[in-house]
């Protein structure tokens, strides 16, 4: 039987780190850090919930990080 092959493991990030970063400046650091999908969204914004290792999403208004969270 073949071995169940396991993920990489996901940064070890504080969410609430990127929070009043510039959108821009924000991403660049969550792909410096690590994180191989970086989402970023207008406030609002109707998503789906899966959760999604490796990835981090950014709430953005007027081009600065209101809210982030993982998944």
């Amino acid at each position: 039987m073949a071995p169940t092959p396991t993920p990489p493991a996901q940064p070890d990030d504080s969410p609430q780190s990127y929070v009043g970063l510039d959108a821009a400046a924000a991403e660049r650091q969550a792909r410096d850090r690590g994180w191989k999908t970086v989402r970023s969204l207008p406030p609002g914004s109707v998503i789906t919930m899966e959760y999604m290792k490796g990835r981090i999403n950014f709430e953005v208004d007027s081009s600065a990080v209101t809210r982030c969270w993982v998944g």
